[in-house]
């Protein structure tokens, strides 16, 4: 039952298997095993960007194809909600319907890029989705009468999904049973199921050929594969789940803007979790996106520890100081790339 679930990719390594369990267990058990709000934020961010690493990895590591336009349809499906709810109300209908119009317009978008773009060199259609991405971003800056500019949009989701709702009196495991529990499993489960949707997809036929067209596309079109239509094809569905991955982060957040939906620099930290993970595994998006987000949010007050625990040495507290945190985040991942060049799980997979 397992192996199905798993689409018959196993991890093929003891120590890799530990370590997807441990997040898998973590994620599942995050509000009781972690209490507080801050952890909690950490670890829905955890399950939306393990589904958005993922989606990306199915262009890059499966397809090999380079895209900076995927922050872009992460933003078309945060904003397809926000909208929805401004203009619906806060009901049950107006996620769904933001979150379907969201992931059919990334698709739609995807389609019309893939088509006209995919035929050209590898780096002239990276170059052309990051203009297309950069034009969206001034786009909605500008619209604020719709968008609401730079200040983005704050909105009502269902009361059952938030702090005030108390579907249960009392408390389990010294945690409150209200619409935010509620409303963090609606993000774990939707994540783990995009997850293992995904990880269907590139063990099916049409993986196998999308992986046969990142090694010699050439050959794959002299064999008879329309190379351009299978590469517009899992752009389209990488569009169609960054999309969903947005709608579930602005579901949570309850707020969209350009820095938290459209920002290039999400588009980097998608690069650096896939390269961190593993290119062309998926179980690299987990462990990079768990890696990069937990660097991310305890990594300064690691080094705010270590700068007190070193005060009477000379010069070493300098190196701790919280506010170099972004420095170490750099050499942790440099040091990531040099000790594993195929990412986190390809040096398990390789080691056993």
């Amino acid at each position: 039952m397992l192996t199905r679930l798993i689409s018959g990719d196993r991890p093929r390594s003891i120590v890799l298997t530990i370590i997807l369990l441990a997040i898998l267990i973590g994620l599942a058990l995050a509000p009781f095993l972690f209490p507080g709000i801050r952890s909690l934020e950490t670890a829905a961010r955890i399950c939306i960007f393990i589904v958005l690493v993922a989606s990306y990895d199915l262009m890059l590591g499966y397809g090999g194809i380079v895209s900076f336009a995927h922050t872009m349809f992460f933003g078309m499906g945060a904003y397809g909600v926000a909208l929805a709810s401004v203009h619906m109300g806060r009901g049950f209908d107006a996620l769904i319907v933001g979150t379907l119009a969201g992931a059919v317009a990334a698709a739609v978008l995807a389609l019309l890029i893939g088509l006209f773009s995919l035929r050209v060199r590898a780096i002239f259609f990276a170059m052309i989705t990051l203009a297309v991405a950069s034009a969206v971003a001034v786009l909605v800056s500008q619209l604020s009468s719709l968008t609401g500019g730079e200040d983005g949009l704050n909105y009502q989701i269902p009361r059952a999904l938030t702090p005030a709702f108390k579907f249960a009196d009392g408390r389990l495991f010294d945690v409150s049973l209200n619409g935010k529990l509620l409303n963090y499993y609606l993000v774990f489960f939707s994540a783990l199921i995009l997850f293992l949707l995904l990880l269907r997809i590139v063990n099916s036929p049409f993986g196998r050929v999308l992986q046969a067209i990142r090694e010699n596309d050439f050959r794959a079109e002299a064999i008879g594969y329309r190379v351009v239509y299978y590469r517009t094809a899992a752009t389209c569905i990488s569009a169609a789940v960054a999309a969903i991955a947005g709608s579930l982060f602005a579901i949570w957040l309850r707020y969209v803007g350009p820095d938290t939906t459209l920002s290039f620099e999400i588009m980097i930290d998608i690069l650096l979790m896939v390269v961190i993970g593993g290119m062309g595994t998926m179980y690299g998006a987990v462990i990079g996106a768990a890696v990069f987000i937990i660097a991310q949010n305890y990594l300064q007050e690691l080094m705010a520890v270590a700068a007190s625990a070193t005060a009477k040495v000379p010069v070493l507290p300098l190196f701790f100081d919280p506010d170099r945190w972004l420095l170490w985040l750099g050499v942790l991942f440099v040091l990531s790339v040099y000790f594993f060049p195929t990412g986190i799980v390809g040096r398990l997979r390789q080691g056993r």
